[in-house]
């Protein structure tokens, strides 16, 4: 069994802006083995957005990965075709934003 649930390496994203592209993400690398928990915190405009929608693949148009790794059990996210992309998302990652009772049912169990 692999003890990594989630691996990212080198994870780079720009935005592009019309006149220069900004470096949202600069080589980001982290690891989330199975059991932990992760929260990923920060000031504001520091990148934390952008992370996530990097992993997920979401970024708006202006977005691009341009370099690095995004492994879920050692399958490498950015290199998966959209709508084997469209399973994995909700089922195996998910994303709550700042309003979680908006987003979360009291009822139900999360994980």
């Amino acid at each position: 069994m692999i003890d990594t649930l989630l691996a990212i390496e080198n994870l780079s994203t720009w935005i592009d802006t019309g006149a220069a592209p900004v470096r949202a993400v600069d080589g980001l690398s982290l690891e989330v083995r199975r059991g932990e928990t992760f929260a990923l915190l920060g000031e504001s405009g520091c990148g934390k957005s952008v992370t996530a929608l990097s992993v997920m693949r979401l970024l708006p148009e202006a977005g691009r990965v341009i370099d690095g790794r995004v492994c879920i059990d050692g399958v490498d996210l950015l290199q998966l075709p959209e709508a084997e992309m469209r399973a994995i998302r909700g089922a195996r990652i998910g994303m709550i934003f700042q309003e979680p009772m908006l987003s979360l049912n009291p009822v139900l169990t999360v994980g």
